[in-house]
C-alpha cells in the first residue's frame, strides 16, 4: 500500500525508530488516500477490464475512487494500528496507541484469525456475485440462441 512507502524510506536510509509515522495517520492517510484516488482516476478503464475479468460488476466515478482510496488507506491505518505499537492513528490528537489499547486483549493470532474471517466475509460474497454472473450470461445465452 502507498501508506508503507514512508516504512521503506525510514527502513532504507536508516532514519531510526518509530517506522509508521505520519503516513500511517488517519489524517495523513486520508490525503494519501485522496491523492492515490485522484491519480487511479485515469486508469478506471484498465481497472474496469481487470474488474471484468474476475466477474465483479465496475461502474465507477472520480468521487468513487476518492472515497475508495481514502477508506482503502483507513483500513490499513486502522490494522497497522493494531499490530504496530509504534502507529498513531489519532495524530495530532491525543496520543492513543491501538496497539497498546488492545495489547492485552487480542493476541497476535486473534488478529490475524480477525483478518482471516474480514476475507472470508468478502470472499463468500463475491463468490455468490459470480455464480449469480454466470448463471445470468447463461441465461442470456440461451435466450439469444432461440
Amino acid at each position: 500500500m502507498v501508506v508503507d512507502i514512508e516504512v521503506l524510506v525510514i527502513a532504507i536510509f536508516g532514519l531510526g525508530y518509530p517506522a509508521h509515522r505520519y503516513c500511517h495517520t488517519l489524517l495523513v492517510g486520508a490525503v494519501l488516500g485522496l491523492l492515490w484516488g485522484a491519480a487511479a482516476y485515469p486508469l478506471r478503464h484498465f481497472f474496469g477490464r481487470l474488474m471484468q475479468i474476475i466477474r465483479i460488476p465496475y461502474q465507477t466515478s472520480f468521487l468513487k475512487m476518492l472515497i475508495s482510496g481514502v477508506l482503502g488507506v483507513w483500513v490499513h491505518v486502522f490494522i497497522d494500528g493494531l499490530y504496530h505499537f509504534d502507529t498513531h492513528i489519532f495524530w495530532p490528537g491525543k496520543t492513543v496507541w491501538l496497539w497498546t489499547t488492545m495489547y492485552h486483549r487480542l493476541s497476535e493470532e486473534q488478529i490475524k484469525t480477525i483478518c482471516l474471517f474480514f476475507l472470508l466475509a468478502a470472499v463468500v460474497p463475491y463468490l455468490l456475485a459470480v455464480r449469480s454472473f454466470l448463471k445470468d450470461n447463461k441465461i442470456r445465452n440461451t435466450d439469444s440462441r432461440k
